[in-house]
């Protein structure tokens, strides 16, 4: 098995897809709440957590290790960098993925001088500088960051900080290749060819990825209908869990999912 992956709950299968230099520990604070009514599949993704890298290291290849793993049809849940993943299994295989859920993610994170709903590639390398520096204290601060706006903030930190220390910390070469996927990667061509029912959740804080290529991707995309949290930044499960949890509740269980939605 090239990916590591937990199995919980009964229900629809649904698959969940982390960011990059994360884990599947970042779902910590809902998956008591998703799994008592979906057949979640937690996965880390090649090279970090307790999965194997893949080589080549590249979008296609993590997207082809993936979907080798997961149930054969399913909704997957795609968050950032497991956002981009998820896309491309939906191009490559799009009679396996029933629905899309896309949270804090970009068809092209990197802006350029005809997409100024990214950001500028320096931000992304800084951040990586910052985990090459001190990687523990690093993942520790941007958790504590998005955790703010939680109700019970200082208890979530906790509990992550716990989870994510029961897995490998990834290696400087694998957060590089999957950083390389962030400032490379532009599915802004493809995504009008993605024709699954798809739920864009958003947080209006993110500054990882603007929320205004949120609203693009709502206009772009065949069947996309998008929720933006106030108040939230670019990991809205941590700091708005059920906000999240009803989103995503709500969406599968919505057999049209055709109308967009935004509060």
């Amino acid at each position: 098995m090239s990916c590591f992956i937990e199995i919980m709950g009964q229900g629809k299968p649904l698959v969940l897809l982390h960011g990059w230099a994360m884990n599947s520990a970042v779902w910590e604070r809902v998956v008591k709440r998703l799994s008592a009514n979906y057949r979640l599949f937690l996965v880390d993704l090649p090279g970090m957590g307790q999965s194997r890298p893949v080589y080549p290291y590249h979008l296609h290849s993590l997207a082809e290790t993936v979907a080798e793993e997961i149930p054969g049809v399913s909704t997957i849940l795609g968050w950032s960098l497991g956002g981009l993943i998820a896309q491309q299994i939906a191009l490559n295989q799009p009679d396996r993925v029933e629905k899309l859920i896309l949270v804090g993610t970009n068809p092209c994170f990197v802006s350029k001088p005809d997409w100024p709903h990214g950001i500028a590639a320096r931000h992304f390398e800084q951040f990586n500088q910052r985990f090459e520096q001190d990687f523990n204290a690093t993942l520790l601060n941007f958790l504590t960051l998005q955790c703010m706006h939680a109700k019970d903030a200082r208890a979530t930190v906790r509990q992550l900080r716990t989870a994510f220390a029961a897995k490998p910390t990834p290696t400087q070469e694998n957060l590089n290749q999957a950083l390389n996927i962030l400032l490379h990667t532009d599915l802004r061509e493809e995504v009008s060819r993605l024709f699954q029912p798809t739920l864009l959740i958003h947080g209006d804080r993110d500054t990882l990825a603007p929320v205004t290529a949120a609203h693009w991707l709502a206009m772009h995309m065949q069947r996309a209908q998008l929720r933006v949290i106030a108040g939230a930044a670019h990991a809205p499960f941590l700091s708005h869990a059920d906000a999240f949890c009803e989103s995503v509740e709500a969406f599968m269980a919505d057999d049209q999912a055709t109308q967009q939605v935004s509060s």
